[in-house]
């Protein structure tokens, strides 16, 4: 079975790796949604980062491969939440806040991530991370709106919602936000 496991995962790594490339070569690049500034550059459009001692309430989300088990999340504009993220999947997931066109550009970045070898379908070399993609952007992923998880690891995100906006929660792993591991955040 392990031969089995790792020809499958090989072969769902060059699937999605392929896929992916295919789909960022049609989507367009938006400016705010890269890691040189962080995930959360449009923060007043999107929220920001939250104090523990203004959490009122914890969402838990468990993401799999390529779902989360929450396909929407309903919070009060102003509130602050902390998500307890787990990844029970055999790949690396991100569960990220933002907008449709955040997600969009950093889906572009990520491939750029594997392209480099900074992450793999079960894995992130950390020690890439560091390594300057082009004009001094990192993969560094230590925004405050976002985790990216290697399988079996869990983490939090402590985040204030606007009063309005259009958000979702994303995997932008290539591959992963076309598949369907998107979910809408309803603002009430």
């Amino acid at each position: 079975m392990p031969n089995f496991k790792n020809s499958l995962m090989r072969r769902v790594s060059v699937s999605t790796f392929i896929l992916g490339a295919l789909v960022g070569l049609q989507s367009p690049a938006f400016a705010g949604a890269g890691h040189s500034g962080g995930h959360n550059d449009g923060a007043s459009e999107i929220g920001a980062p939250g104090e523990i001692s203004d959490v009122r309430r914890t969402i838990r989300i468990t993401m799999e491969d390529n779902f989360y088990d929450k396909e929407k999340i309903i919070v009060r504009g102003g509130e602050t939440v902390r998500f307890v993220i787990e990844n029970k999947g055999e790949f690396v997931h991100e569960f990220n806040i933002g907008t449709a066109a955040m997600h969009a550009g950093h889906q572009e970045e990520m491939m750029m991530m594997m392209e480099h070898g900074a992450l793999e379908a079960d894995k992130i070399n950390m020690d890439m991370m560091e390594m300057d993609m082009g004009n001094g952007m990192t993969m560094k992923h230590d925004d405050p709106n976002s985790v990216l998880l290697e399988p079996g690891k869990s983490a939090d995100v402590i985040w204030t919602f606007p009063k309005k906006a259009e958000l979702e929660f994303a995997c932008n792993v290539p591959g992963h936000y076309e598949s369907g591991m998107v979910g809408k955040v309803r603002l009430q």
